[in-house]
């Protein structure tokens, strides 16, 4: 029998990911919104210096990663003439096209104005979208027919960030919670269903770019904001604060990174404010900070100043990039800088680097579309391999010929990653 090409490409695709443990990647840096990548089958080096494409798409501009569930690829980006955001969704085995959802969105105050910022959240079904202005929708997502749509800055007069509304929805049970910076709510919680307000808490604060997180704590749910102006821990079901540690910017709200967590400490990192380290009480939602570094500059920095990179903790380190480029280890319980390494990520200011941590092997995507596989530890920076994925593109950075700042999706054994112009998908699997 001859099956049409389509069919040949869906059945190798499936027979790949037949073989050991595989995962989706449904939304902000994978299944546990942890960084951690937990599939097996992986390569242990690349083969050449160049990944080989399964696949490549055209697509517009934007910073917000690729999100994947059940066969299918999620991206956002924008069109310029009329400005418009977009929700695209393609077939993860061959990149088709399946659907995609516009909608009119000037951009008003928000400086680097190449696109959405936040990834697509996939649930039951569903494709939750966050565009820079606010405008929320909730699609299905098999056919991208809008189920409910907010506009959150409407509803609740947000105070714009300069880089527009950035963190990706959190999924908690019936309700999302949102990170938006409202003129008197700072964080809103809506009803799935049909996009009801739940809740709304932190009147006073501004909004960061920082995506929440949930964690466990005293035995209860806790969802872990950081804002322009502190660290703090809700009660996800009513929005009663547990706890707030006051973070607030010697400048302009800039947090970026997303809090990371190893047992009963919380990491923030911040490009002109430093390091902030808060340990978790067990015996009731409270926290208190262990320490606080910050250098007199983004040149001379102390212990970590990220713009954009979410650190990785492992044991008793944290792994980062600092104010350019410097890939730094510290001694999580006081701050000390271990070691500094200059060869991941070029040096130049908010240098980049996303981290994903599969195993006791660190992958890590810099901006300048490089896929490198490594072992961090105490010791130092052990580089595995290192091979080009995508080209940097304009429209993000003006700067060095460009960027790639978007955080990559590592789903079924495969990597999918995003510039200005295309989304790319390349098979990391260890033997086809």
């Amino acid at each position: 029998m001859i099956l049409p090409a389509y069919w040949k490409t869906s059945l190798v695709w499936m027979a790949m990911t037949a073989v050991g443990l595989a995962d989706d990647w449904p939304q902000w840096r994978g299944p546990g919104r942890d960084g951690q990548w937990r599939e097996t089958g992986i390569v242990e080096r690349f083969s050449s210096d160049q990944l080989p494409l399964r696949w490549r798409v055209p697509v517009g501009s934007g910073y917000s990663g690729p999100t994947v569930a059940n066969g299918r690829v999620y991206l956002t980006d924008r069109l310029l003439s009329p400005q418009r955001e977009q929700v695209l969704c393609f077939d993860m085995a061959t990149g088709k096209a399946l659907w995609k959802y516009t909608y009119d969105c000037p951009y008003k105050g928000i400086g680097y104005q190449a696109g959405p910022r936040a990834s697509v959240s996939i649930e039951d079904g569903r494709a939750y979208a966050l565009g820079a202005m606010g405008h929320f929708h909730c699609l299905d997502a098999k056919n991208g027919k809008v189920i409910w749509k907010k506009d959150l800055n409407a509803a609740y007069a947000i105070e714009m960030p300069i880089w527009g509304i950035a963190a990706s929805p959190l999924i908690y049970e019936d309700r999302l919670l949102l990170h938006v910076g409202g003129e008197k709510a700072c964080v809103v919680a809506l009803k799935k269903a049909d996009g009801e307000q739940l809740w709304t808490a932190l009147p006073e604060d501004r909004a960061s770019y920082s995506a929440p997180i949930m964690i466990k704590q005293a035995g209860l749910d806790v969802a872990l904001f950081w804002t322009g102006d502190s660290v703090a821990g809700l009660d996800p079901g009513n929005g009663n604060v547990f706890w707030r540690v006051p973070f607030a910017p010697s400048r302009m709200p800039i947090g970026v990174a997303t809090p990371i967590v190893s047992n009963n400490d919380v990491f923030v990192t911040s490009f002109y404010d430093g390091s902030l380290m808060l340990r978790l009480q067990q015996d009731q939602p409270a926290a208190t900070p262990v320490w606080q570094k910050r250098g007199p500059d983004e040149r001379n920095t102390e212990a970590l100043h990220s713009i954009i990179s979410t650190p990785v903790f492992l044991g008793r380190h944290v792994y980062g990039v600092c104010s350019y480029g410097e890939l730094r280890c510290l001694d999580a319980q006081t701050g000390r800088r271990v070691w500094e390494d200059l060869t991941a990520t070029p040096k130049a200011r908010w240098s980049t680097i996303h981290f994903v941590q599969n195993g006791k092997r660190t992958w890590m995507f810099n901006e300048r579309g490089q896929l490198i596989i490594a072992e961090l530890a105490p010791s130092g920076f052990r580089e595995i391999s290192r091979a080009q994925l995508l080209d940097p593109t304009l429209e993000q950075l003006r700067r060095r010929e460009g960027v790639c700042w978007s955080h990559p999706a590592f789903a079924n054994r495969h990597v999918f990653a995003r510039n200005d112009k295309e989304l790319v998908c390349a098979s990391l699997a260890a033997a086809d």
